[in-house]
């Protein structure tokens, strides 16, 4: 089955090429552009961030919440982290405004501030998780949600109450069924977040003094 045309995983000057040319018939450019730039985000971080400029100065706003996020995902892969973090916040206020369609910043946003150690942004994470834990379903985002509390609170001199929370990531890590009867391997960690188990792994055998 051939892929969609605005969904290229590779990118050079006859892609590029295609894709203007099929853009420009299209009616709905803004949503091609977008998920474009989301597929390259973290592989061609600055093709996709001339997708998403383009992006947001059109009419359509309906995908700003998601579009920032891909966004955060291509500064990261830059290794511009502050930009990323930035980003991941404009997709929250952006939520607060359209709830109707969110994304994972509430999870993405502290477990960067916690990986990168980005201190002046503890208070706001920790703040991000309590207000959003009612959103938890799947078993990755209890991962991430209790992993990125760990590492904060571990880096603030508190291992022992990092620990419980490294062992509830742990837990989660370990499930290989979602909960769900009809989609058991959905929102399962895996060996993209092979990092930050071995992160946690660390604070959750600590057994205090």
């Amino acid at each position: 089955m051939a892929k969609d045309w605005f969904r290229n995983e590779d990118w050079n000057a006859s892609i590029a090429r295609g894709f203007e040319e099929k853009l420009g018939r299209a009616r709905k450019k803004e949503q091609y552009l977008r998920i474009q730039a989301c597929t390259l985000a973290a592989t061609y971080p600055e093709v996709a961030l001339q997708l998403l400029d383009r992006y947001f100065t059109m009419s359509d706003s309906f995908d700003h919440a998601q579009a920032y996020v891909d966004r955060a995902t291509a500064f990261k892969a830059l290794g511009r982290i502050e930009e990323a973090a930035d980003a991941y916040e404009a997709a929250l206020t952006r939520e607060t405004e359209f709830p109707n369609l969110r994304t994972h910043a509430y999870l993405e946003l502290p477990v960067l501030v916690a990986t990168e150690g980005l201190r002046s942004r503890f208070d706001r994470a920790l703040t991000i998780l309590d207000e959003q834990a009612d959103r938890l379903m799947f078993p990755v985002d209890h991962f991430l949600w209790h992993a990125a509390r760990a590492l904060i609170v571990a880096s603030r001199g508190d291992r022992d109450a990092a620990c419980p929370h490294a062992q509830t990531a742990l837990k989660a890590a370990a499930k290989d069924h979602s909960g769900f009867r009809y989609h058991p391997g959905v929102g399962l960690v895996t060996e993209k977040h092979r990092g930050l188990l071995k992160d946690i792994a660390a604070l959750g055998a600590h057994t205090g003094r």
